[in-house]
């Protein structure tokens, strides 16, 4: 008598879980996306609303935002000319300034005694109000193009000397262990580690002090002006003669150039810093 084995029953092979959605992801959000740009519309539109409502109750304070444009489009070779004078000032100042800051930095770095003895008088700079500075500057250099550059260079100067030599002082001790191992020499540790590390800082300071840099050559032709034009001069003189249109005009002007300069900062960090942590936030 022959027993018959019971048939085997294969199991059915289970479905494969569907994978977890990922959860989307704020940064990877367009630029045209209307989300990213309805805020700042409405904003906007408020702050023009406002703007109209003030300017219509009180023209002696505001000016009607069409004729800021009707100044804008009738004289533009004046602010153009005058926006590019102010421009030039605001961008050799800032090159003087930030380059010194970050030389001086470095020498501090290296060597400790000349931070010691620096610093001081880099803070007492800092803390002098630049207009106090203006005039005596104008006295010694003229009421040519050396002042304004000199008022801008000592504004632009202070905020990148402290973050070059705090980011060249925030060297991971690992890291820095191991170019002691290897036997790197002074000159390739600034190179090769402390220079890359303060990368972000000194990044970080352009945003503030190119901006700024408008600041501060505007605050030199108010105090030189009528020598060799600028936004600044434009705004001094026509508030003279009560002309608002081309008084809030610059003040446009003035801002769109430090947008200008602010965006140019952003292009270059994101091309440089691709590879810090920050970055990699911004784009995730």
């Amino acid at each position: 008598m022959t027993t018959q084995t019971p048939a085997r029953t294969v199991p059915a092979p289970s479905r494969p879980a569907p994978p977890a959605r990922r959860p989307r992801r704020r940064g990877n959000r367009s630029p045209f996306h209307p989300a990213t740009w309805t805020p700042a519309v409405a904003v906007l539109l408020l702050l023009g609303a406002a703007w109209t409502a003030v300017a219509a109750e009180h023209p002696y304070i505001l000016p009607e935002l069409g004729e800021v444009g009707t100044a804008l489009v009738t004289s533009p070779l004046v602010f153009l000319e005058n926006a590019w004078r102010t421009l030039r000032i605001a961008l050799l100042g800032a090159l003087i300034g930030a380059g010194s800051a970050f030389v001086l930095a470095l020498v501090m770095s290296e060597i400790p005694v000349v931070r010691r003895a620096l610093m001081p008088f880099a803070v007492v700079l800092n803390v002098t109000p630049v207009v106090a500075l203006a005039p005596p500057l104008v006295v010694a250099f003229g009421f040519g193009m050396t002042p304004k550059v000199v008022v801008t260079a000592i504004i632009t100067f202070f905020p990148v000397l402290i973050n070059v030599a705090t980011g060249l002082r925030s060297v991971p001790p690992p890291v820095l262990h191991v170019f002691e191992t290897l036997h790197a020499s002074r000159l390739e540790v600034l190179l090769r580690l402390r220079i890359p590390s303060s990368l972000p800082y000194t990044l970080a300071a352009l945003r503030v002090v190119l901006p700024l840099s408008i600041v501060g050559a505007v605050v030199a032709e108010f105090v030189t002006a009528g020598s060799s034009g600028g936004l600044g001069t434009v705004i001094s003189n026509a508030a003279s003669t009560a002309r608002l249109d081309f008084v809030y005009s610059a003040i446009f002007c003035l801002a769109a150039l430090g947008v200008l300069l602010l965006a140019l900062v952003t292009a270059i960090e994101h091309r440089l810093l691709f590879w810090h942590e920050s970055q990699r936030r911004a784009s995730s």
